[in-house]
């Protein structure tokens, strides 16, 4: 993820296509440390020279005060400018940096606080991959199915608080499955159905169980009949 800061641009007198030492701060404006860029910071920066332009991703470096270049497009058919020593650099948003409403863009760590949808969510659905500790991993879609090739003792590593998943499971052979796993919480998972313990899969067809977690908990509840 790029770091984006307000009003940072200053001058260079690199020439030439490589890493840019950075002078001063345009007037009106402040340098790169001033907005907050620390040492390692990869920026999306802005090169203007003379007509030539440059917009790019780089890392800054207090040491020297210099500033990498990977370009991603240009006045140069998309590669480095060769810089006169008569350029400014700035750091500055660009399309791909900016959530657009009437666009589709893949959202990745970002909190929507109380949002209205309109309109059915469309879930991930994802087969797992059958074996002795199979993992139940919300991250790879909150509708997941299982055929057994064996009694199973499944994990649940990477389960969230907060996170819920749908669970179908298709028996095989009536194998059956232990979630005493620790990675669950406590003695494994709390069941909030079948008497409190856990349900006896179907023969035939899938059984259907919903699990979510609360704290270090994660509770299960069999849907429908057995």
């Amino acid at each position: 993820m790029v770091t984006l800061v307000n009003r940072a641009k200053m001058t260079t007198a690199t020439t030439g296509t490589g890493t840019v030492t950075l002078g001063s701060a345009v007037a009106g404006f402040q340098t790169f440390s001033a907005a907050g860029v620390a040492d390692a910071d990869v920026v999306q920066y802005v090169i203007e020279d003379g007509p030539a332009w440059e917009i790019g991703t780089g890392a800054y470096t207090t040491s020297g005060t210099t500033l990498t270049r990977t370009v991603t497009e240009s006045s140069n058919a998309d590669a480095a400018i060769n810089l006169t020593g008569n350029a400014v650099v700035f750091v500055s948003a660009i399309e791909a940096n900016i959530v657009q409403l009437t666009k589709a863009q893949t959202l990745t760590n970002k909190t929507l606080t109380d949002p209205a949808i309109t309109g059915t969510i469309l879930e991930d659905v994802f087969t797992i991959t059958d074996g002795a500790a199979f993992e139940i991993d919300p991250g790879n879609g909150s509708i997941q199915l299982i055929t057994l090739g064996a009694s199973r003792t499944p994990k649940a590593t990477n389960f969230a608080a907060g996170e819920a998943i749908t669970l179908m499971v298709d028996d095989g052979t009536a194998y059956t499955l232990t979630w005493t796993d620790a990675t669950f919480g406590g003695s494994g998972v709390v069941w909030k159905t079948d008497g409190g313990v856990a349900p006896t899969l179907n023969t035939t067809g899938y059984t259907v169980i919903v699990f979510w977690k609360v704290g270090t908990q994660v509770y299960g509840a069999r849907v429908g009949d057995a």
